[in-house]
């Protein structure tokens, strides 16, 4: 997992086909809508004049309906309004650098790893409930880009507000299906920064006020599948 010293590739796929097809079919309907309409037009005006009358009219009361009533129907269903767009990644620096929840050693720690790139992981989603994007960062280390803080944030009149935090890392958190996951790496030991002994999986949820813990998954590594054995004993022969 990103941020807990395991990295992770992602799979893009794009498939484009059948623009040929739609090109000719769209020629050949427009050649046969062309056709009926101009049929239609003729129609039109032959059943204008066998009615006696004088052909098509150009003259005629203006429309009567009032004014309030047009106004009232172009409003009766407005356009939604588009909703703020959540912070970028540049944008989610400086909200955790003018945060005062955030320890003032990642403070000093959060510097760019390369020109203006910033060791950060951010993502957005539904957390709270709140009609902006909850804001969830992962803060990391430029060496092994391990993460060293997690942080959520939540939109409240406008500005985005910390409403958890986690300083002991290792600790990666990410949203899933509208539950805050936090997992933090356990060592032990003797153990070396990538090869931990295990992990906890904490899952949390928004209670309307603040996050609270609703469950803890407790996993333990195997040493073997790394090429790792245990120290023979004494009685080993």
């Amino acid at each position: 997992m990103r941020g807990l010293g395991i990295g992770a590739a992602g799979i893009r796929t794009s498939l484009t086909r059948g623009r040929a097809f739609l090109l000719r079919g769209a020629k050949a309907g427009g050649a046969a809508i062309a056709a009926l309409a101009a049929l239609g037009l003729f129609a039109g005006v032959l059943a204008a004049c066998s009615t006696g009358g004088t052909g098509p009219r150009d003259e005629g009361p203006a429309r009567t309906d009032p004014v309030g009533s047009t106004a009232a129907a172009d409003g009766a269903s407005p356009s939604p309004s588009a909703s703020p767009s959540p912070p970028s990644s540049s944008e989610a620096v400086r909200i955790v650098k003018k945060d005062p929840k955030v320890s003032a050693d990642i403070k000093r720690d959060l510097k760019p790893c390369v020109e203006d790139e910033y060791p950060v992981d951010v993502s957005y989603g539904t957390l709270t409930g709140s009609s902006r994007s909850d804001v969830v960062v992962n803060v990391m280390t430029c060496g092994d880009a391990v993460s060293i803080g997690t942080y959520v944030y939540r939109d409240v009149g406008g500005t985005y507000k910390n409403v958890f935090r986690d300083e002991e890392p290792p600790v990666y958190g990410e949203i899933d299906r509208g539950d805050l996951v936090v997992t933090k790496q356990v060592y032990e030991k003797g153990d070396s920064v990538a090869s931990p002994s295990g992990e906890e999986v904490l899952t949390y949820r928004w209670n309307g006020d603040h996050f609270a813990q609703e469950s803890r998954t407790h996993n333990d590594y195997s040493k073997a599948v790394d090429g790792e054995s245990p120290a023979p004993s004494d009685d080993d022969g």
